[in-house]
Formats: structure tokens, C-alpha cells, sequence
């Protein structure tokens, strides 16, 4: 049994703690299943570092979330705090999703791209999110532009920074 609370748990909300420590200790889908429990978890640090690791581990291990979709669909409906968000905006692009749930999870990460009380991170998150969903299906780049336009006109370096990135790699 794993002790991800206590490695996930105290210190400052602005760090992500020990939760690069849980990474080697998910070993298979149950592993990966008793720390996803922890997104819903009532102390905001250990639901940021769970979220963290998890976010960490699914670029390698995709398949982990199948089982979870739902879930995921329903902290992206709820969440409040920012660090979540941040990591949400990139565990929907990794879903297998089927044509609703495509555009439900675009209609979000838009929503969240485009609210001007989101975080810089969020904010940023959801247009590298809404990106690689991009990639996933065509005939999203009218809207993808648009948005992005939109958005640089806010002039936020750090959102630009990430706008000039992707556009890069699309144009290449």
C-alpha cells in the first residue's frame, strides 16, 4: 500500500513537494488508480501534486486514464482552484475521446483559454491542450487561429511567448 498522502501532503502550495517522488511507485493501472483518488482529495497541495504526477506520468502511460474519463469530465465541470486547472487543461487532450466529449473537452479548455480571470498557467495550459487536440482532428485551425488572435491581443507576454511557440511548430 502506497503512502501517497503523506508524500504528497505539507510544505508551501506554490511547490509541487515531493510529487516527482509517487512517479516510480505507479507500476500499473491500480497504482495509477489509488493516486488519481487523490484529485479529490480535501487539502488543495496534495490534489495539485497528485494532479502533477499525474499529469507526468500520462504522456508515457495514456491508457491509465481511460477508466477515469468520466472523473476527469467532472473536475473539469467543478474546478475552482488553478493549480487543478492547469493540470486538467492537459489530461483532456489525452483522453480517447469520442465526438461529444471532443468538442465538450474543446468548448472548455476554449472557455478557460479565453476567461480573463484564469491564471496565466491555466491559461496557457488550455491553448497548448487545445493544440494538441488540434492535431487530433482537422478542420479545428479556423477556430484555433481565431482564438489565439484574440487572446494576443491581451498582450501577455508569457501567454504570447506560448502563442509564438505553437505557431512555430505549425508552420513547420
Amino acid at each position: 500500500m502506497n503512502d501517497f498522502e503523506k508524500i504528497l501532503s505539507g510544505g508551501d502550495l506554490r511547490s509541487i513537494g515531493n510529487s516527482n517522488a509517487v512517479i516510480p511507485a505507479i507500476q500499473n493501472q491500480d497504482d495509477f488508480d489509488e493516486l488519481f483518488k487523490y484529485l479529490f482529495h480535501k487539502d488543495r497541495r496534495v490534489v495539485m501534486r497528485a494532479a502533477d504526477a499525474i499529469e507526468k506520468i500520462t504522456p508515457t502511460y495514456p491508457q491509465y486514464l481511460l477508466k477515469h474519463k468520466k472523473e476527469i469530465f467532472e473536475l473539469s465541470s467543478v474546478a475552482k482552484n488553478k493549480e487543478l486547472k492547469w493540470h486538467l487543461a492537459l489530461l483532456l487532450p489525452r483522453l480517447h475521446l469520442e465526438s461529444k466529449e471532443f468538442i465538450n473537452s474543446r468548448d472548455i479548455l476554449t472557455n478557460w483559454a479565453l476567461d480573463k480571470t484564469n491564471s496565466r498557467i491555466v491559461r496557457v495550459n488550455c491553448i497548448q491542450g487545445l493544440f494538441e487536440m488540434m492535431k487530433q482532428q482537422s478542420g479545428l485551425e479556423k477556430k484555433f487561429s481565431s482564438m489565439l488572435l484574440e487572446i494576443e491581443k491581451e498582450n501577455i507576454p508569457s501567454v504570447n511567448a506560448r502563442i509564438k511557440k505553437l505557431q512555430n511548430v505549425r508552420h513547420h
